[in-house]
């Protein structure tokens, strides 16, 4: 089953590097995970476009465009402590899996995390700690982590990203409204933080404490 839509997955990928994604190790990562788990039955079909789709819940798995574009960002090397904001469908998680040293993925909505970890059992992965709750306020305990992204709109850089943030470390998340964002990325050095504006991006609201009301 793992291996259905063997050559929708490569055009996938073909289709990701003439849009600019050059990181062979995120090429194979997308390789490795079949992204038909991660969403519902009746889209299995439609899993390898290069599109947005609807989950349940209100929620969306993003563009595989747009998850290639934060992995390549990060340049990970492996050995990072990373925190995801919004497990959604898992299957960034699970991409992640393959990129990093240890993971950690916070979703709001209990369902969703029901579902995607049952998505990344089917897949053999397990090495991914995973919590309920609001994404906003990330996950001190676990922290400081080397790379944090987030997979919904906030209005503003939540604060408390930027604390767990270990020095060297990269944050990724879209500000913006609710229906328009540009990613920021954020470093931390020594002296504070470097951000740098990006793509323009449309994710779904980010909901919490230092977010969007619901």
């Amino acid at each position: 089953m793992i291996r259905q839509f063997g050559g929708a997955r490569r055009r996938l990928i073909e289709e990701l590097a003439e849009k600019g994604i050059d990181d062979v190790s995120v090429l194979k990562a997308f390789d490795d995970v079949p992204r038909h788990l991660f969403v519902p039955s009746g889209l299995h079909h439609r899993a390898y476009e290069d599109a947005p789709l609807p989950i349940g819940h209100g929620q969306t798995i993003s563009q595989p465009w747009v998850h290639a574009k934060y992995l390549q960002l990060l340049a990970l090397t492996g050995r990072e402590r990373v925190l995801e904001i919004g497990t959604g469908s898992g299957f960034q998680t699970a991409l992640l899996t393959r990129l990093a040293g240890e993971v950690f993925t916070i979703e709001r909505i209990p369902e969703l995390a029901e579902e995607a970890r049952r998505s990344l059992s089917a897949c053999g992965i397990e090495r991914v700690s995973q919590r309920v709750g609001d994404g906003t306020l990330g996950w001190p305990e676990q922290g400081p982590y080397d790379a944090i992204l987030v997979g919904a709109a906030s209005p503003d850089v939540p604060a408390p990203l930027l604390e767990q943030l270990a020095v060297g470390g990269q944050l990724l998340v879209p500000v913006g409204g609710r229906d328009e964002q540009v990613l920021m990325r954020i470093r931390r050095t020594e002296g504070g933080f470097e951000r740098a504006k990006l793509d323009a991006m449309r994710f779904v609201p980010l909901i919490g404490t230092h977010g969007f009301e619901a």
